[in-house]
């Protein structure tokens, strides 16, 4: 597409392209690694079975205005980048035009280099936009028209490019209140891409929450036509809504959580705690907060375990640091970072509690403080189950740590503590219909791994049996893990 020629008024040095660094053989540094990735894994479909991608934007299906609508906007990644640089908040989140935040960020990118970003936006240019060049604020306006152009055309819309990508399941991730709506038009619309829901209850552990949890649970009470008295008829709106999500399709439930709760013992309280809550006293919530979240949330388990589901925990997020910017922009804008919160007592025990009465799910654990990797790569060792293949799985590098270093580190700790062979592979976590390249990302990192491990003589050079493996943790283990 664009060539290498510069646009009007700017410098004579030609750009240099993505394509001479980011070839067809990018990250893959030996023979057997380019076999495995172009012979095995680069055409296999995509499971996308946990991001954030927006239901309504597939039912509706409409052509994105520009690049900043589908590439800046909610990107907390490029934001936290630009703050790093400088930049106005303005031209991040603030009332700038789309086509001025897009110059700034383009700007911003030759110097994000040997941070992820630098990766991630040349490799969505060139899929699907066919852009070779290196982005800057030189070529920026160019890129910015050309891109635009193509976001007008069918190929472009959300349903376009999860065609375009082989995606065949995107798992969205929803609220119990969801009237799942947009998800139901999407299944009668006949669309070949399975648009699943995913059941997300964190807010209905928020006891603490103050008037926010009330009209939480004001809301939960309307949509499950269960008034809430107690928390027996708060499981009761709960389970209310799990059934209601089963019919729609969902098979997977998630949480975000700093860690897994758990109380070794009732305070014999949390039923006057709630009460107190309910009536507007709030003084007593937050010493009881953790024993009534490990409550709830056990029951919530043992209903995903009855229905069959897959339960998803991600675990070790600090979030809304920075109290300021929280009031001006609101959670989720590039405020949060790793925790270094203790996880494993807690969650031996969560599990442990399950396990007794039968009721541990299929479950996947997402670790975001990378000091715990060997924790979770062997709490899942002591959960697994006669005649389910991976029952238990230590889920991949996500948020922070969904680079190159955080991804082998999390591969390489799966690899020596389980078996990385039943590892269910990556997943989006984003809310871009661009962010498809993440898939492509891991799985050249993954095929230089394993050809790295072949050319120093650590595996046989046995390109059919490892080409099924990385198939597997690519597309196949997946597909046998979920019930869809």
């Amino acid at each position: 597409m664009i060539d290498d020629t510069l646009s009007k008024g700017a410098s004579k040095q030609k750009y240099q392209k993505a394509g001479s660094f980011m070839s067809d053989d990018f990250l893959l540094q030996s023979e057997a690694a380019r076999q495995l990735y172009h012979d095995y894994a680069k055409e296999l479909p995509i499971i996308d079975y946990h991001c954030h991608l927006s239901p309504e934007a597939i039912a509706k299906n409409e052509n994105y205005a520009n690049m900043s609508s589908i590439w800046l906007a909610g990107d907390h990644y490029k934001w936290r980048a630009q703050r790093t640089l400088g930049i106005e908040e303005k031209y991040i989140t603030g009332d700038a035009t789309d086509e001025q935040k897009f110059l700034k960020w383009a700007e911003a990118v030759p110097y994000t280099l040997r941070n992820p970003l630098y990766h991630w936006t040349h490799m969505e240019l060139k899929n699907p936009f066919g852009v070779t060049e290196l982005l800057s604020g030189e070529n920026a306006q160019e890129v910015y028209q050309h891109c635009n152009s193509l976001l007008q055309t069918p190929e472009f819309t959300p349903r376009g490019l999860l065609n375009h990508f082989g995606v065949e399941m995107v798992g969205t991730t929803d609220d119990p209140t969801d009237d799942l709506r947009y998800h139901q038009q999407i299944a009668a619309s006949g669309f070949k891409v399975k648009i699943l829901p995913s059941f997300r209850p964190d807010k209905a552990l928020g006891l603490a929450g103050g008037s926010v949890y009330r009209n939480y649970l004001q809301k939960l009470s309307e949509v499950s036509g269960v008034t809430i008295t107690n928390i027996d008829t708060l499981l009761e709106a709960l389970q209310n809504r799990v059934d209601y999500f089963h019919e729609n399709g969902c098979r997977l439930s998630d949480h975000g959580l700093s860690y897994l709760p758990f109380v070794q013992k009732s305070s014999g309280k949390l039923s006057e705690a709630f009460a107190a809550v309910l009536a507007g006293d709030d003084q007593e919530a937050a010493q009881y907060e953790q024993e009534f979240s490990a409550l709830v949330l056990t029951e919530l388990c043992k209903m995903y375990h009855q229905k069959g589901w897959v339960q998803q925990f991600h675990l070790g997020a600090l979030r809304n640091n920075n109290a300021r910017m929280l009031q001006t922009n609101g959670p989720d804008t590039g405020y949060d970072s790793i925790g270094d919160f203790s996880q494993a007592a807690n969650m031996s025990a969560f599990f442990n509690n399950l396990e007794k009465e039968n009721s541990l799910a299929k479950t996947v654990i997402y670790n975001l403080n990378p000091a715990d990797n060997a924790a979770f790569a062997t709490m899942i060792g002591n959960f697994q189950s006669s005649g389910t293949k991976g029952k238990m799985q230590f889920g991949s590098a996500w948020w922070f740590l969904d680079q190159l270093e955080g991804m082998k580190d999390q591969m390489d700790t799966l690899s020596s503590m389980g078996l990385i062979s039943c590892f269910i592979g990556m997943l989006t976590d984003s809310r871009s219909f661009l962010s498809y390249s993440r898939h492509e990302y891991f799985r050249r990192l993954l095929c230089n791994m394993f050809g790295d491990d072949i050319e120093r003589g650590l595996l046989p050079a046995d390109i059919r049996w490892i080409g099924k493996i990385v198939q597997d943790i690519c597309y196949y283990n997946a597909k046998n893990y979920f019930t869809f």
